[in-house]
């Protein structure tokens, strides 16, 4: 019997499930937690990811939850002044010319009703990764249940960990988790208050520059999510203290009540990899095989574009056509998260905490005259939208004009 045990159910872990199962592999989803998280977490969709998800009748759930941005920008808050880029430009290459703004808790809550009774799964809340052993022909994976103990181990032909940037399946691995950390603590917070009623041509995602800092406006169909940048030197207590988040907000725009705030969560930015995506017949995807910046918002799709090349390979190993396919992930995988994702990721983040105004302003127009050539324009959306990275995956994603 064709078996793979998941571990993490994230949009990560299901989209590797629903990917197997689709192919009739039997799948075992254990998630510690008891309910699919409705976090506020990721919170962007980019166009190769809507194509993709499109192949298992999700996308259009997710434009039903989501907003639809079909530009993005860059800009000097005080002023207005933007470079402002326009994804009709790769309108031949991706059926979804746009970023999707949507909660990645709507994607996570889509295929869980659509596992929910799957022949192929099982699906095991409540329940925390403990450890593996590996033999030549499987893995047996041992697993504790909140409330009934430690539970019979579970024999499977591979394990996907998709269980996030603390992951016990990658420790038990013994894989390093290389990287940094940067110095600034950002702060995630949502509101209800409608900016762009009161600030003139924005755009549904908006990277700005302000006098004391910057910060990242992101708006969704309900809310504004605001990423917020603070001194290093203080505390995570400190940082969403209400009367210093209610001020930080204030001086993006003076309302006249105080904002309405959804949700305020503090974190720090990392940018780490593993050496190597598999150990054996076990294998890491998203955040716990790799975490970067989250400027640019790469970070959910490139742990869907994991998943999705990591089944599509499991799925010719167990259908005969290629025994060796496994041994292509990592080498497919590393180089798009260490060159396309964490470095895109981390040129975004050096651009926005650059404070020199005249090397402000000199990245600015920079920007401008990027976005002003049709051609330059192009080439630009085409890395930032993560297209560029998938040129060798096309079993994964194939552009519409080749």
């Amino acid at each position: 019997m064709t078996h793979v045990i998941v571990v993490g159910a994230g949009p990560v872990g299901l989209v590797s499930a629903l990917a197997l199962a689709e192919r009739k592999v039997n799948v075992t989803i254990l998630e510690t937690a008891t309910a699919i998280s409705q976090d506020l977490r990721a919170s962007t969709f980019h166009p190769p990811t809507l194509d993709m998800l499109d192949k298992y009748g999700l996308t259009d759930g997710l434009l039903a939850a989501g907003l639809i941005s079909p530009t993005w920008q860059i800009r000097m808050h005080a002023t207005g002044d933007n470079a402002l880029f326009d994804l009709s430009l790769i309108a031949d290459v991706t059926a979804h010319p746009y970023r999707l703004q949507c909660e990645q808790a709507a994607l996570c809550d889509l295929i869980a009703k659509r596992l929910e009774n799957h022949p192929f799964v099982d699906f095991r809340l409540g329940t925390t990764f403990t450890g593996a052993h590996q033999t030549n022909h499987d893995v047996e994976v041992s697993a504790t249940h909140h409330t009934n103990g430690t539970l019979r181990p579970m024999r499977a032909n591979f394990v996907i960990g998709a269980d996030g940037a603390g992951s016990r399946v990658r420790e038990s691995m013994g894989l390093d988790f290389d990287g940094e950390t940067y110095p600034e603590t950002t702060v995630l917070a949502s509101t209800t208050f409608a900016f762009e009623d009161h600030i003139n041509g924005l755009s549904n995602v908006n990277y700005c520059w302000s006098e004391t800092g910057n910060f990242a406006l992101l708006r969704l169909k309900h809310l504004w999510r605001c990423s917020l940048y603070f001194d290093p030197e203080l505390t995570f207590e400190e940082s969403v203290e209400p009367s210093r988040i209610q001020g930080q907000l204030s001086e993006i725009y003076p309302a006249s009540q105080p904002f309405d705030i959804v949700d305020c969560r503090p974190y720090r930015v990392h940018q780490r990899i593993v050496p190597s995506y598999q150990v054996g017949r076990v294998f890491l995807a998203g955040d716990a095989a790799h975490i970067n910046s989250p400027s640019g918002g790469m970070g959910m799709n490139g742990g869907i574009h994991d998943a999705l090349s990591l089944t599509y390979k499991m799925g010719q190993v167990f259908e005969g056509i290629d025994h060796a396919a496994l041994e292509d992930y990592t080498a497919e995988r590393l180089p798009v998260a260490k060159h396309a994702i964490a470095a895109q990721a981390d040129r975004n983040r050096k651009r926005m905490t650059q404070k020199n105004p005249s090397a402000r302003q000199r990245a600015l127009e920079t920007l401008q005259a990027t976005a002003a050539d049709p051609t330059r324009a192009r080439e630009y959306l085409l890395r930032s939208s993560m297209i560029d990275g998938l040129s060798d995956a096309k079993h994964i994603w194939e552009p519409r004009l080749c």
